[in-house]
């Protein structure tokens, strides 16, 4: 007399499905992140209540002394319509001007006229409120 069980329990798992939702996940977290790239220079950016993100091409930085940097380089004020003419030539036309809120308000028109003669968007980058 034979008091087994004909049928087996099958003791494997399978992991398609943990890797489904492995990448489920992933996909949306790459989604959601934010496509903004901090700029390396200490300025302490003014808030805003609303703000769109604008992927960054050419970034402008005004340091509360009055210092010009291009995409982190040191450039002087006579300088700057040349190094942005130069790096235009290769990139889409959006400059991202970070600049101090102490920095005087002429300082930001003279680069965004700067900008605009040469005819590129130009975005104020800013950090919420």
């Amino acid at each position: 007399m034979n008091l087994g069980s004909k049928h087996k329990i099958e003791t494997s798992f399978s992991m398609s499905s943990m890797t489904d939702v492995i990448f489920l996940l992933l996909i949306f977290f790459m989604l959601t992140s934010s496509f903004i790239t901090p700029s390396g220079l200490p300025v302490n950016l003014p808030t805003s209540k609303s703000s769109n993100i604008v992927m960054q091409k050419i970034s402008v930085t005004i340091t509360p002394d009055l210092k010009y940097f291009v995409n982190d380089t040191e450039v002087s004020l006579s300088r700057l319509e040349h190094t942005l003419q130069t790096e235009l030539k290769d990139k889409e036309g959006v400059v991202v001007l970070h600049c101090d809120k102490s920095v005087p308000v002429e300082h930001l028109v003279n680069v965004a006229s700067i900008a605009t003669k040469l005819e590129a968007k130009i975005s104020l980058a800013t950090k919420p409120d």
